[in-house]
């Protein structure tokens, strides 16, 4: 509906549309909280029983309760599309060691104890763009091996890729009026590699440009300069 109304250009309607936007939003994000929270509680109770008699029938019934309760609390997507995986077939997977730490578990230290849980039901709702900007960065560490990239460096070449891309029409055109899987027949992936190889090009043509002229890498300095004004 606020999609909708914005084609209107009623300034009066945007405005009571963007109004009930946001309190649907606010709702949700509590649901979504309250979900979070009744996910927290169940794990932290089953584990905490194993250690203490509590001895409380009410409580063990809100256990069960919350239990099969938040299994049913999902979001329904009317355009849901049902995806056959029967043909899909495990073919390599890859081992990364993401860190190392000796936990020192025999000190007597303080700093070495273990801390009781202290934060339960202390979720906040994620912001979309930084949760859909986190799963992009977990499935290009996925694809590209990342000893000298940066999360940064892989989401700014996925950036590239992605305007070089939205350059195309036709292809813009497909997506639009398709499904991901229909577009993906389509002159999509041929668009791709050729965005890939147009940004190579193009990046090694300002390189050279920048490295053979000390006027024009002032120039470009100040323009990064800028950016990173604008962006603080």
């Amino acid at each position: 509906m606020f999609e909708r109304t914005k084609k209107t250009n009623d300034p009066v309607l945007i405005a009571n549309a963007e109004k009930s936007f946001k309190e649907c939003k606010q709702e949700k994000d509590a649901l979504d909280i309250f979900k979070k929270d009744l996910g927290t509680f169940v794990r932290f109770y089953e584990f905490m029983s194993q250690i203490v008699d509590y001895d409380n029938k009410e409580l063990e019934k809100l256990s069960l309760y919350a239990r099969n309760l938040r299994p049913m609390l999902r979001e329904s997507l009317l355009d849901e599309e049902n995806i056959d995986l029967d043909s899909i077939v495990l073919s390599h997977y890859r081992l990364s060691a993401i860190r190392q730490q000796d936990l020192m578990l025999k000190e007597d230290a303080a700093e070495y104890q273990i801390k009781p849980g202290s934060e339960a039901g202390s979720a906040r709702a994620r912001d979309r763009k930084e949760e859909f900007l986190s799963q992009i960065i977990n499935r290009l560490n996925e694809l590209f091996i990342t000893d000298q990239l940066t999360d940064k460096d892989m989401v700014n070449y996925a950036y590239t890729i992605r305007d070089k891309v939205s350059e195309n029409e036709r292809v813009m055109q497909q997506i639009k009026a398709n499904t991901q899987a229909q577009a993906m027949l389509g002159d999509f992936n041929r668009a791709v590699d050729d965005a890939v190889m147009d940004s190579s090009d193009a990046h090694q043509n300002q390189m050279l440009q920048l490295l053979s002229d000390p006027d024009k890498a002032k120039g470009f300095a100040r323009v990064i300069f800028d950016l990173l004004k604008l962006s603080q």
